[in-house]
């Protein structure tokens, strides 16, 4: 049997109960009129949790990063200038998916660690078709300001990455202008790896790509099968058969955030994260993130001199049962950063791997 983990890293955290149980229903069909019943309530649970009234939001059936692609692929026409905000590796694979469609892609690179510097940004071209940034890196465990690049686009597009801050942290897309956002499941949200929960307004889906490269991400198709279809009463038209129970599960986990409440649930997250980030201070190791910009849900410290990243994190696991993330690109072994994401951002899961690198580590 696989024993249990503490999923303390950057994602997939372990997921709240309701959808766990959710995957336990009967299964039905992606067409069943209680099926689809549940894919519209969900989304619009999406809708609440993204802050968003547009009626094209959803969950991909596909992972996070298929959200990524789905956003560029729809909206970057050959020859377009695309603005990427660059301070970790998710901004770095933004620049690599808009090339790909196409796009003349001006990157702003900023050190690792530090928030988008929102002024380079805005600056960095005159007539850009799209900015794009991630709000919560997930790399470094910095949060920027998606506000206050909305205020400055312009007639630009704004794309925003809001995998590790949906669920999590306070995200209002319609209030700061996001005209397109992508997510995942497993992290705040609290659910199992599996769909991307997606959103775009009337603005950008106007601008769209009449015929994108991929037929699967196609929004245009999808809509005639959920999100737009349910929103104007339509008939549904079949596009692919959707996770049915992986959406149930999604269900199940949104309905558990918002019976606690949203900004409730922003509230658990940021007391988890700063309950964490005292106590790893308390034990002498340093945070790696800019202060001021540290993310509640995902915490980043630097390894100690001399210490061997990776046999710690193996003796967390092995001993406790915990696994933490090594950090991403050059900080790979010089990085650790822990996720109190969902059910676990919660004051036993702090105190837990607490305890546990206080032992690993002899302090």
């Amino acid at each position: 049997m696989i024993r249990e983990r503490h999923l303390f890293g950057p994602g997939p955290s372990n997921p709240y109960p309701e959808a766990t149980r959710a995957l336990a229903e009967p299964l039905l069909g992606h067409l069943d009129p209680e099926f689809l019943r549940i894919m519209d309530e969900t989304c619009d649970m999406l809708r609440t949790v993204w802050g968003t009234d547009n009626a094209r939001t959803l969950p991909l059936s596909a992972t996070g990063s298929a959200g990524m692609e789905a956003a560029f692929v729809n909206t970057v026409h050959p020859g377009d200038v695309v603005v990427v905000a660059v301070n970790g590796l998710f901004g770095q694979r933004m620049t690599d998916v808009a090339a790909r469609c196409g796009a003349e892609v001006v990157a702003v690179e900023h050190e690792w660690g530090q928030p988008v510097d929102v002024d380079r940004v805005l600056s960095a071209h005159d007539s850009p078709a799209i900015i794009a940034a991630v709000h919560a890196e997930t790399s470094t465990g910095a949060r920027s300001d998606i506000a206050a690049l909305g205020a400055g686009k312009g007639d630009a597009l704004l794309l925003a990455d809001a995998v590790t801050s949906i669920g999590g942290i306070e995200l209002r897309a319609d209030d700061w202008g996001v005209d397109i956002g992508y997510a995942g499941t497993q992290k705040c949200l609290g659910v199992a790896p599996g769909l991307a929960p997606f959103t775009i307004n009337d603005r950008a889906f106007e601008r769209r790509v009449e015929t994108p490269r991929s037929w699967y991400l196609d929004l245009g198709m999808l809509g005639g099968y959920v999100g737009e279809a349910a929103s104007k009463g339509g008939q549904r038209t079949y596009h692919h058969t959707a996770p049915t129970a992986m959406v149930a599960s999604l269900h199940g986990g949104l309905t558990r955030i918002l019976e606690e409440g949203l900004e409730a649930v922003w509230a658990r997250h940021q007391a988890a994260g700063d309950a964490l980030q005292a106590g790893l201070q308390d034990l002498g190791l340093e945070l790696f993130a800019e202060e001021g910009s540290r993310l509640p849900e995902l915490t980043t410290v630097k390894v100690p001199e001399g210490v061997d990243s990776a046999a710690v994190r193996a003796q967390l696991l092995e001993t406790y049962g915990i696994e933490i993330g090594a950090g991403a690109g050059a900080y790979a072994a010089s990085v650790w950063r822990i996720g109190l994401m969902g059910r676990n951002a919660r004051p036993d899961a702090v105190q837990l791997v607490l305890a546990a690198l206080r032992d690993v580590l002899g302090r």
